[in-house]
């Protein structure tokens, strides 16, 4: 099948459903066996709004660029501009923060602990097949722009 008529090849699994898991799991820990965090210097709340800046200015430029935010259709742009200057994949990156803020906020070490397991997943199962996908779809034009911006941050 023609790469340009399909997307990658990725898990039927929403990616927001990684990190919902990794919270809802993470407060059902809590309840049973709590493990309290303080929280530092930085506000919860500012900690999420800048998880939700970056999720969001990741979709506001799949929907600037006119393409999908649904990792198995269809790319029709490779976005290199917006949040997508600072990270290859800013809406699982800024999914990743706000999760670390709701748990500051909640005042519970859980979800942070459980965290990297959604992230390893996310990584294998999503990021993998998006950039070989993308390195398919684009050429040398991604490959430029994985060397010139982190996937994370």
């Amino acid at each position: 099948m023609n790469v340009r008529l399909r997307g990658a090849e990725v898990i039927p699994i929403p990616p927001p459903a990684f990190y919902g898991a990794a919270l809802g799991i993470g407060m059902l820990l809590h309840r049973a066996h709590p493990l309290d965090l303080e929280v530092g210097l930085v506000p919860p709340p500012l900690v999420m709004a800048a998880g939700a800046g970056l999720t969001i200015g990741g979709i506001a430029g799949v929907v600037r660029h006119r393409t999908t935010i649904v990792p198995h259709r269809p790319v029709a742009v490779l976005i290199t501009t917006g949040a997508y200057r600072i990270s290859r994949n800013p809406m699982y990156t800024g999914l990743a923060i706000l999760v670390t803020g709701a748990a500051m906020l909640l005042a519970t070490w859980w979800p942070i602990l459980l965290l990297p397991a959604g992230l390893i997943a996310i990584r294998i199962l999503v990021i993998a097949p998006e950039e070989r996908y993308l390195t398919e779809r684009f050429g040398q034009s991604y490959h430029d722009y994985r060397k010139t911006v982190r996937r994370w941050l």
